[in-house]
């Protein structure tokens, strides 16, 4: 970087980057708002600590706020005490601990992504990664795939009262073959 690095932990491999990823992500919910899309998340894991999960098959508006204005962003009240215990831990031995946020995309129309190199989860990987301190992604089921036969992973379709076309399970995690399905984009991150 030719001399414009900050060694004393701050600048291009700064966490302190997330801050202007947050402003622009404001922005760009007002829009998304607009259009019907909503997005949420919550912290899902600290340590061993876990919070509840959103409902992979139907998750609401209120789902999404459900964790804001919390100290910490979660789902069950007793998960953000421990939560908040244990990052206090390591805090007064001088450490930190790592965690994983899962995140929830609603109202995505069907349709949008591509195959191959410009799919959905390539494009919202790209940006996750570009988050100073994430070091993994999963979309739906995710690594737990690997434990699971074909006829478990599989999402049975089905025909709704107003036409629409949906799945009764949601490992795809609303994307199939890089393309939205219409059904809840669910993923999680590795935080460091």
């Amino acid at each position: 970087y030719k001399g414009f690095q900050d060694p004393t932990g701050g600048g291009h491999f700064s966490g302190r980057l997330t801050a202007p990823l947050c402003i622009a992500g404001g922005i760009i919910l007002q829009i998304l708002k607009a259009r019907g899309i909503y997005i949420g998340a919550h912290i899902s894991k600290i340590g061993t600590v876990c919070d509840a999960s959103y409902d992979p098959c139907n998750v609401s508006v209120q789902d999404l706020q459900a964790s804001l204005g919390k100290e910490l962003p979660v789902i069950n009240p007793k998960a953000e005490a421990a939560m908040s215990d244990l990052i206090l831990e390591q805090k007064s031995v001088g450490n930190s601990i790592g965690g994983a946020i899962e995140c929830a995309i609603i109202g995505m129309p069907v349709g949008i992504g591509n195959p191959i190199f410009d799919g959905v989860e390539n494009r919202l990987s790209q940006c996750v990664f570009g988050i100073p301190a994430i070091k993994g992604i999963e979309f739906g089921s995710g690594f737990g795939v690997t434990e699971m036969t074909g006829s478990q992973n599989n999402d049975g379709y089905y025909i709704c009262e107003d036409g629409s076309v949906k799945t009764y399970t949601n490992n795809h995690g609303g994307i199939l073959g890089g393309i939205s399905s219409g059904m809840p984009i669910i993923f999680r991150v590795a935080v460091k």
